[in-house]
């Protein structure tokens, strides 16, 4: 059986895990970058875990929309006017994949932010994962502004700004 709980700290280890399994096109965020967006949105992030441990983990922040944070930044305030979710990392374990656990991780995490009254989500989808944002409703932002191209070259060249109405 698979169970939803809040991402705290004592389970950086596990994510740092499973962040390196999954990103092999971006050089993994460093604990530091990942741990101040938890400490900032405690509600919408979140892990999903079985008998066999950790099997995934999302990460999510409200923000301001356009203002993405920069990737690896050490640290990750809340605007007091943020109108999105964002969200920042979502990964799953080998032994977690084919279960559902994306999906009950971004529906735990989206319920979460339109509980608190955002109205919008946004990612950046790394390592050609658009048509897997597309499934839960996620489009390609066509023009972004180029404070967005900046951020978004960090990511990798194919990296593209994705957002859905929640």
């Amino acid at each position: 059986m698979i169970q939803l709980k809040p991402l705290k700290s004592d389970y950086m280890a596990d994510v740092l895990r499973i962040q390196d399994y999954c990103y092999t096109e971006i050089e993994p965020e460093s604990s530091e970058s990942l741990q101040a967006k938890i400490l900032a949105s405690p509600n919408t992030c979140l892990i999903a875990e079985s008998s066999e441990g950790m099997l995934g983990y999302l990460i999510a922040a409200p923000i301001l929309y356009p203002h993405l944070p920069a990737l690896n930044a050490p640290t990750f305030e809340v605007s007091a006017s943020a109108d999105t979710i964002y969200i920042h990392d979502l990964a799953v374990a080998s032994a977690g994949r084919g279960k559902g656990i994306a999906k009950a991780l971004l529906s735990a995490s989206i319920n979460a932010a339109k509980r608190s009254g955002l109205s919008r989500a946004c990612l950046v989808a790394i390592q050609n994962s658009q048509k897997f944002w597309q499934q839960f409703g996620f489009e390609t932002v066509t023009e972004p502004t180029d404070e967005l191209m900046l951020k978004l070259e960090s990511y990798g060249a194919n990296a593209q700004l994705m957002q859905a109405w929640i």
